[in-house]
């Protein structure tokens, strides 16, 4: 089974870094730009795992989690967060809102990967 990912990023650098790593991984990968683009492809994909900036104009990371769980077809859909952020308050509000891990950029390709693995199964 091809895992479905869904990566929300503002920074189309980065998009474009985490499409080359997943989907070169295996990965069926959907691209959004800002949360709000996220919530509106989130039901399309259909993705196993989300992977989500925090700081994006429109709508941020936070905005994008309280969205997602706020729908009971998605409380199980494992989120997790990519940022330059490591601050432990924003950690705690992150996985508080339901968001299952945290991962601080630059990110290690292999590393992500396997953690897109471990909570997709």
């Amino acid at each position: 089974m091809t895992i479905k990912v869904l990566a929300i990023d503002d920074s189309r650098t980065m998009r474009n870094m985490l499409n080359y790593a997943l989907a070169g991984a295996g990965f069926e990968v959907t691209l959004a730009e800002d949360g709000q683009d996220g919530l509106e492809k989130l039901g399309n994909c259909d993705p196993d795992v989300v992977i989500t900036d925090l700081n994006m104009p429109v709508m941020d990371g936070f905005g994008f989690i309280e969205n997602v769980r706020g729908q009971s077809h998605w409380l199980g859909l494992p989120i997790l967060i990519l940022t330059t952020e490591s601050a432990e308050e924003l950690k705690a509000k992150a996985r508080k809102m339901g968001a299952t891990g945290w991962i601080v950029k630059p990110f290690d390709e292999e590393k992500l990967v396997a953690a897109i693995r471990r909570v997709a199964s």
